[in-house]
Formats: structure tokens, sequence, C-alpha cells
């Protein structure tokens, strides 16, 4: 049981960098792992050492919050598959092709 929690958790922390590079995710959610790894470099901590002896309990505590935060966009990128980036190539076109449609007119109401 504990194998699969790694393994799931692995995925997900191997799936970030994917999801950052994707121009559809939200810049928000972008912003959030950005905001992770900014607070992960720097010197001060919202918990002082002096409460735990361990110094990057504030940051594992962050981090398990953004990647529980953001788990079901990092399990779209979690796979082996590449996801390929179709907003360059149909930017602005609104063309349907290979569809067959009937247009009816509908009969006025009276009342």
């Amino acid at each position: 049981m504990h194998f699969l929690a790694f393994n799931i958790l692995g995925r997900r922390i191997r799936a970030i960098p994917r999801m950052l590079r994707d121009k559809t995710v939200p810049k928000r959610k972008k912003a959030l792992v950005i905001f992770g790894i900014v607070y992960l470099l720097l010197p001060f901590d919202i918990i002082p050492a002096v409460l735990f002896p361990v110094s990057f309990v504030d940051d594992l505590i962050l981090w398990i919050w953004i990647i529980w935060y953001l788990r079901e966009e990092l399990d779209k990128y979690s796979g082996n598959e590449k996801r390929e980036d179709l907003s360059r190539k149909y930017r602005g076109k609104t063309i349907i092709r290979d569809v067959e449609f009937e247009i009816k007119d509908e009969p006025d109401k009276k009342t």
C-alpha cells in the first residue's frame, strides 16, 4: 500500500514540468508551483526551526498541499503519452468540416 502511494506521488512530481510547459493550463496553477519552488529556495520559514528541529517541515507541508491541490491536473500529465499542444495549430480557426447538419425553421408560435 505504501509503495503505491509513493509511486503515485513520484508520478505527480515528475508530471510538474510537463504541466508547466502546457499553454492550456491556467496561469494561477502554474504560479502556485512557481511559488512553491521559490519558497523552497528562500532562506526563511513560516514555521521557525525552534518549534521543529528539522527546518524543512513547512516546506514539506506546503508541497504536500500543492500536490494534493493540483492532483487532478497532474494526473493528466503523469502518463507516458505526450500530449500535443493544439492551441497554436488551431488558433483563430472556426471552420468545421465533414459534419452533416440540417437547419429547420421553427413554426411561429402565436399566443
